[in-house]
């Protein structure tokens, strides 16, 4: 496979900030699948993908390759904006399937770490997210507020404070699969419906001020229809916090 490699086209060296650099990089180059090989890559404000399918592109990070916010970052919420611009609810277009996939994401303890915006069927898969507020956060999604986002095998390692969750839901009808999430307050906060969460692991690993209202799962009220499997909650003072129906299935806490 052939990917358009982002360095041909910007110097990332000496932690410069390369965000509106990387954009113009994704602004023109729609449909392609553009490569970020090992290094750092310093934003001072997010970089946004589009959700329409004509304009959308993959981001592909080698192991390595590392997105940071930078000393000056100015920006809201997350590093990387899943389709942040150019809102599409079209799953019959090739390239409605876009993703992010590899590389750590690290919001040194100031911004969050990826957002998803917009559109329909977006994948982040075997990414690393470190020191970030919110670890991964799904919005509302196009279709009545249906995201259809599918996270697999991501790792997140939150910024150590109060208002810190790994991972936070508002869109619905997602998968989430094979995720570990550390020093977050609360490891899994899901407010939409139709979610299904399997083997997914929050550990507690703060300091112990306010340690009582520390929450491994939180599922919103009048959410019910989510379902758990092999779901634990490793160490939060409250291991699931249900306030509706929803489905367990080989779910457990430790302390």
């Amino acid at each position: 496979m052939k990917y358009l490699t982002v360095t041909d086209f910007i110097n990332n060296t000496d932690k410069r900030d390369v965000s509106e650099e990387i954009q113009k990089v994704i602004d023109s180059n729609p449909n392609r699948t553009l490569f970020f090989p090992d290094g750092e890559y310093y934003l001072s404000k997010p970089i946004l993908t589009p959700a329409d399918p004509k304009f959308s592109v993959s981001l592909k990070l080698s192991n390595y390759a590392k997105i940071i916010a930078a000393d000056n970052w100015n920006g809201d919420g997350a590093l990387v904006h899943l389709g942040g611009k150019l809102f599409a609810n079209d799953i019959r277009t090739d390239g409605s399937n876009y993703f992010f996939e590899g590389g750590i994401v690290d919001g040194a303890g100031v911004a969050d770490g990826i957002s998803i915006d917009g559109g329909r069927e977006t994948a982040i898969r075997n990414v690393s997210i470190k020191h970030a507020r919110i670890g991964i956060h799904i919005k509302r999604g196009a279709n009545n507020g249906s995201s259809d986002a599918d996270i697999f095998g991501v790792n997140i390692v939150g910024n150590r404070q109060l208002d810190s969750i790994g991972l936070l839901v508002e869109g619905w009808d997602n998968t989430f699969t094979n995720m570990r999430i550390a020093d977050v307050f609360i490891g899994v906060w899901i407010k939409s419906s139709g979610n299904m969460l399997r083997n997914i692991h929050p550990l507690y690993t703060l300091d112990y001020d306010d340690y009582e209202n520390s929450c491994g799962f939180i599922n919103d009220d009048q959410k019910p229809c989510n379902w758990y499997d092999y779901c634990y909650s490793d160490q939060f003072a409250t291991g699931f916090l249900l306030r509706d129906q929803v489905a367990l299935q080989n779910c457990f806490c430790f302390w």
